[in-house]
Formats: C-alpha cells, sequence, structure tokens
C-alpha cells in the first residue's frame, strides 16, 4: 500500500495595498483599523488579508480594497510593489504578503469613498504614524516606488483628474517626488515630451488670469523620462 504524501505545512499568502491620491496638493493614503489584540490594539494598517484558493494576488487586493477599504472604484489603477516575507512580519504565523501600489484620481472617488468612517481613513502620507505589520516598511517601497515611476513613466496619468491645469500637474509631482520644480522648465520640458494636449477651454479661479485646462495625450502608463 503506497503512503499518502507528507501534508505540506507553509507560509500562507496575503495581499496588501497602499492606494494612494492626491488632495489639496498633498499625497493620501487609505489606511483600516486594525485591532487584533493582544499585538495591535486600535491601530491603523493598510488594506489587506489573506488570499483565497480560489483567487489571484491581484483578486484578493481589490476583494479587500472593496470590502475593507470601501473602495470599489473601476478606474483604480494597480500595480504589483513587492513580495514582503520576513519570518515574524506578522504576529500571528508565517504569513507572506505580495504588496501592492495602487493610484486613482480623487475626483474619481464617489463621495462615500472620500469620506473618512471609523474603519477607513485617508491619512496625508507624511502624516501616517506607526502602522500594524510591517505596514510601514511596504509604504516605505510604495512611496520609492511612485518617485520612481513619476519621473520615468507617465503614470501621473492614473492620479490625475481628466482635465487640469499645469499649475495642478507641477503641484503633483511636486507633492510626490517632495521637490520644488522650476516652473518655466517644467511646463516647457512637459509641452516638449507631447504627453499633454491643451483643451480648447480654460479654467477661471478669481482675479487671477483663466488657465489653459490640459489632458493627457494617452489614457495608458508609458515609459518616458520626465525627471
Amino acid at each position: 500500500m503506497k503512503k499518502s504524501p507528507p501534508k505540506l505545512r507553509f507560509a500562507v499568502l496575503a495581499a496588501d495595498t497602499v492606494l494612494c491620491t492626491i488632495r489639496d496638493k498633498r499625497l493620501f493614503v487609505r489606511l483600516i483599523a486594525v485591532n487584533r489584540p493582544p499585538h495591535f490594539r486600535h491601530a491603523w494598517g493598510l488594506p489587506g488579508g489573506l488570499i483565497h484558493p480560489t483567487e489571484t494576488a491581484e483578486e484578493a487586493a481589490r476583494r479587500n480594497l472593496s470590502v475593507k477599504a470601501h473602495i470599489g472604484a473601476s478606474t483604480l489603477y494597480m500595480e504589483q510593489l513587492y513580495t514582503f516575507s520576513a519570518i515574524d512580519r506578522d504576529p500571528r504565523g508565517r504569513v507572506v504578503a505580495v504588496a501592492y501600489l495602487a493610484l486613482i484620481a480623487w475626483d474619481a472617488l464617489s463621495p462615500q469613498e472620500q469620506r473618512d468612517t471609523p474603519e477607513t481613513r485617508w491619512v496625508p502620507m507624511d502624516a501616517v504614524g506607526a502602522l500594524a505589520y510591517d505596514h510601514n516598511e511596504i509604504l516605505k517601497a510604495a512611496r520609492k516606488r511612485l518617485r520612481s515611476r513619476a519621473a520615468s513613466t507617465t503614470i501621473l496619468v492614473t492620479i490625475m483628474p481628466d482635465e487640469f491645469t499645469l499649475t495642478e500637474l507641477e503641484n503633483a509631482y511636486e507633492c510626490i517626488m517632495k521637490t520644488d520644480l522650476d516652473k518655466r522648465n517644467f511646463r516647457k520640458k512637459i509641452l516638449k515630451l507631447k504627453i499633454v494636449r491643451a483643451l480648447p477651454k480654460k479654467r477661471t479661479l478669481g482675479r487671477a488670469r483663466p488657465a489653459t485646462l490640459y489632458r493627457f495625450a494617452s489614457p495608458d502608463v508609458t515609459e518616458i523620462k520626465i525627471l
């Protein structure tokens, strides 16, 4: 009689997501309440959870964004970030996390998705504080990836509103890169690269001269050196 194969004893898989948006010239991240005594009591963390046997890692990430973070926007952009596999990253047991970076324009969120609740909140990236598990490490990696992608691709197409001024685009780059840009040189380069196109309308703000509105020339994220 053949012996049964030994029972497999391996780590379980989870998916965690850093979801970012830009509001009021600041980069925000979506957090969820984590209350798992005795290790984490009334803490905050990134949206995430275990991957079900019948779903992919990305499907699990999107499910947890919807169920736990209350974000179900169809225009959400997502890319795999890194795999976090430290032995003690989860005090409950051996859990390996596939992390994702997700981006969405603030205007693409519904009023309910923009709202903070006792279980979810939007927090400025620079004011997050200590998070549960190794989520600060994941957040650090996500910010580094976003800066790299912003400098070398048109990834901001996924986080900007459909129509924007060049000043708003410049502000978005500055809050992601955490640096001040030379306004004249930035506009000159952006227009030379032809990644945005002017629209036949302007926006009037108070007494300031009306500003031309722009839109990304393509909705796709493409490789191109910007900064």
